[in-house]
């Protein structure tokens, strides 16, 4: 499968990233709808996948606080290698606004996906939006490297 990661401002990628949110998190993990939008898409940066009929499958973003967030694929178009691609595109932007680290709240069945791209667990299990998380982070550059 082909696919098209693109970095977008809100203004861009709202008419596309809306619907994978919904989908993914309001319908299919009962997300309640005020938790889900809030107002830090306004100076988020997003990242989108696009499949090669041109209709959006995936979304991620970062936010100014260095935080990686909303990472949603489409359920039909899962384990095709689109978050690992948008999580990178994200990250290569950080790397660009010199960011030393990132962080995120991961689900817990999706810490293996994170762990694999150099993500580590860090303190105890919480509850966000009614679903287990834990927090992750990963250094972007040595001098942020714990490990």
């Amino acid at each position: 499968m082909s696919f098209d990661i693109q970095i977008l401002s809100w203004d861009s990628a709202r008419v596309h990233a809306q619907p994978i949110r919904r989908k993914v998190f309001i319908q299919e993990q009962s997300v309640p709808e005020e938790l889900e939008w809030d107002d830090m898409d306004a100076t988020a940066t997003h990242a989108l996948a696009f499949d090669e009929t041109g209709k959006a499958i995936g979304y991620a973003r970062l936010l100014p606080s260095k935080q990686l967030g909303r990472m949603a694929v489409l359920q039909q178009h899962r384990r095709k290698g689109i978050g690992t691609a948008l999580l990178q595109a994200l990250e290569a932007v950080a790397r660009k606004l010199r960011y030393d680290y990132l962080y995120l709240h991961a689900q817990i069945q999706a810490l293996p996906f994170y762990e694999q791209l150099g993500y580590r667990s860090q303190g105890a299990a919480f509850n966000e939006a009614g679903i287990p998380h834990l927090m992750m982070t990963k250094p972007l550059t040595e001098k942020h490297d714990r490990t």
